[in-house]
């Protein structure tokens, strides 16, 4: 597996590359009970990242039109670029036009040089995407909401805040998962302290169980 660090305003993004593993979309289990974790970005950040899906993808589709195939994806203002354009010359050109989005803070450019993929190759892309998160729902022990799961012609993305206790025992438990044949993490990784401290407290837990009956 390959690692590439990289260092913006003070986080630590994770990129990591395997051919045939897959990691998280998480959920926990408490004392033999799934419990669904709230997302780990605030209300504010998580607004933003909607915003600059929108402009962004509104801005590619000015330039380009149904020239190119991209899916722009934000968390936590990282985002990722997939899909496919013509040319390496558009490939950099939709980074650059994104990169100008206000609120982007860094640009992950997945794009690459061919034809738009079918309908046929997304629709397997949901299928595997599918899998992934029905696979971590079923996991006892990892928390969900806290990341998203992107699939682009078999090759999965997954981004958000974690562990990296959290990460690593994703990989492990998506490593089989049908129709991944390359998974690639891009995480901001928090401490377990971090971790605990964003936890809901066990009397906050119960009310929020009672409300929910």
């Amino acid at each position: 597996m390959k690692f590439v660090h990289l260092r913006t305003k003070g986080a630590v993004l994770v990129l990591a590359t395997c051919m045939t593993a897959c990691a998280p979309f998480l959920v926990a289990g408490v004392a033999g009970s799934a419990l669904v974790a709230t997302d780990r970005r605030t209300s504010g950040t998580q607004l933003e990242d909607e915003t600059i899906e929108l402009r962004a993808s509104a801005k590619v589709r000015d330039t380009f039109g149904e020239k190119v195939h991209v899916n722009v994806t934000s968390y936590n203002r990282q985002v990722l670029l997939t899909g496919e354009v013509p040319s390496d010359r558009e490939r950099q050109a939709v980074a650059a036009i994104v990169e100008k989005v206000e609120n982007v803070k860094s640009v992950a450019n997945e794009l690459s040089a061919m034809p738009n993929a079918s309908l046929g190759s997304r629709s397997n892309d949901l299928v595997v995407t599918g899998k992934i998160k029905a696979t971590l729902i079923d996991s006892r022990d990892l928390f969900a909401n806290a990341f998203k799961v992107v699939t682009e012609r078999n090759t999965v993305y997954l981004m958000g805040r974690v562990t990296q206790r959290e990460a690593d025992s994703a990989t492990a438990l998506i490593r089989n998962v049908g129709g991944v044949n390359k998974v690639v993490r891009m995480f901001e990784i928090i401490s377990e302290e971090e971790l605990r401290r964003q936890l809901p407290a066990p009397a906050e837990k119960a009310d929020a169980d009672k409300a929910k009956k």
